[in-house]
């Protein structure tokens, strides 16, 4: 509660400074926001894949996730926005709830499991205040936000400035932000039972035999001594982001940015398995019993590098490009391409197709399967750190009403937005996200 509170007194000062810095009298100025908006959104998002991560880089990934969303901007006068988002993020996962497959008689791999992990809700909550200079060229912002799932929690403040200059046709922004996070650790059912009975003397281990895998010493026993639960519960992370936009001509405008991030703490996930090529493998039916968890160091640079370049073509098509470069010191690199080609069907309805390209070279602790040794001091079976290729294909429509003609209550209808992508990785991983938004504005 202490820093909650630190985190409101911080927030509601520099709503203070801001506006005893602007109370300057002007003839006149243009409202920063007329009335207040609303924003409705939702997506859908379903994949599978043959690499879990809590399975030890083998098993289903099957997921579904439905993330409901609303947003309302108030504007509190002429200069200052106070912006709520509210959000709920409700997932089912074959793959996550493998973190105890023995809630079944015949615990596998590629049987789902219906226990308490493999369903959760992420509720967050994020107030942002927003104050504009008198000539609208000079932007501050500040935010907290908090949010809360079953083995996660997270608060998090920042802000940033941005400045307009040369006519408001170029644009310079710097956001600084922090998130502090805390585990629940929760640990694979054969590690956790093992660890608190001293071996295999309660827990699963009084339910089930443990099978040595065929052609093993006979003598061997199940012993992960490996593992140890986490002392650090804490995860850490510490963004700077700077960016450049330049109105070039009429029909041209483009962007810079980078981002520099850095993060401490916990930063494996507890309960994704590892197996080591130098450990015997046990089984309970056909479910492997792991040699330990993913282990990870407890610090991490990131910095990513992008650009976007806006092309308007003609009355009927504009073209977005996006390209982003990512490097960190775990050894992972990546290039991301996008392209965006609106096609405006009438005054109110545009069309959009869109593809995106991924592409990464893994991280120095990744091993697929079954393939890193005991010895190591790191290490994971995760598949989104390894080396992969990625391609998404999606469509969309949008419906802009300016005049917002169509009303429900107080609240006109101005936009509806909705998006379909398909997304392949040549891991196998593959998903399909529907996302849908609308906006309504006070009349």
């Amino acid at each position: 509660m202490k820093n909650k509170f630190t985190l409101l007194v911080i927030l509601f000062s520099l709503i203070g400074f801001a506006q005893e810095k602007d109370s300057t009298d002007v003839t006149y100025k243009k409202r920063v926001l007329e009335t207040i908006e609303v924003d409705f959104l939702m997506s859908y998002y379903k994949q599978d894949g043959v690499h879990s991560a809590v399975s030890g880089g083998k098993g289903m990934e099957k997921l579904t996730n439905i993330t409901p969303t609303i947003v309302v901007a108030i504007p509190l006068n002429d200069d200052d926005v106070l912006t709520v988002d509210a959000g709920l993020s409700a997932y089912s996962s074959a793959s996550s709830g493998n973190i105890n497959p023995f809630d079944s008689n015949t615990p596998s791999p590629w049987q789902a499991s219906s226990g308490a992990s493999a369903q959760d809700v992420l509720t967050s909550l994020v107030l942002n205040y927003s104050h504009s200079s008198d000539d609208r060229n000079t932007i501050w912002n500040g935010h907290i936000s908090g949010s809360v799932e079953y083995d996660y929690s997270s608060i998090g403040f920042g802000g940033g400035v941005s400045r307009l200059f040369n006519g408001k046709n170029s644009e310079v922004s710097v956001n600084a932000n922090v998130y502090l996070d805390t585990w629940k650790p929760i640990y694979p059912k054969e590690l956790q039972d093992f660890a608190d009975n001293n071996g295999m003397n309660g827990g699963i281990y009084n339910h089930f035999t443990v099978i040595p895998e065929p052609g093993q010493i006979s003598s061997e026993v199940y012993n992960p001594s490996n593992f140890k639960f986490h002392d650090q519960k804490n995860r850490n992370s510490f963004a700077l982001s700077l960016a450049f936009s330049q109105v070039v001509t009429k029909k041209i405008q483009g962007s810079v940015f980078m981002d520099v991030l850095y993060q401490n703490g916990l930063l494996s996930t507890p309960y994704q398995r590892v197996y080591f090529a130098d450990k015997g493998n046990f089984y309970i039916n056909e479910f492997q019993l792991a040699d330990d968890i993913e282990r990870l160091p407890n610090s991490r640079f990131k910095l990513p590098i992008g650009t976007r370049w806006n092309f308007y073509l003609n009355e009927k098509f504009t073209l977005r490009t996006y390209y982003r470069y990512y490097f960190d010191n775990w050894d992972i690199t990546s290039h991301t391409f996008n392209i965006e080609i609106p096609y405006k069907i009438t005054d109110k309805f545009t069309v959009f197709p869109m593809y995106r390209y991924y592409t990464q070279q893994k991280t120095k602790y990744f091993a697929p399967y079954d393939m890193h040794l005991s010895t190591e001091k790191y290490y994971t079976s995760d598949y989104d750190l390894s080396t992969f290729n990625a391609s998404q294909y999606g469509f969309g429509i949008n419906y802009t009403d300016i005049f917002t003609n169509a009303k429900i209550w107080r609240f006109g209808l101005k936009n509806i937005d909705l998006r379909f992508n398909h997304y392949d990785r040549n891991d196998g991983l593959n998903a399909n996200i529907v996302s849908f938004g609308i906006k309504f504005v006070e009349q």
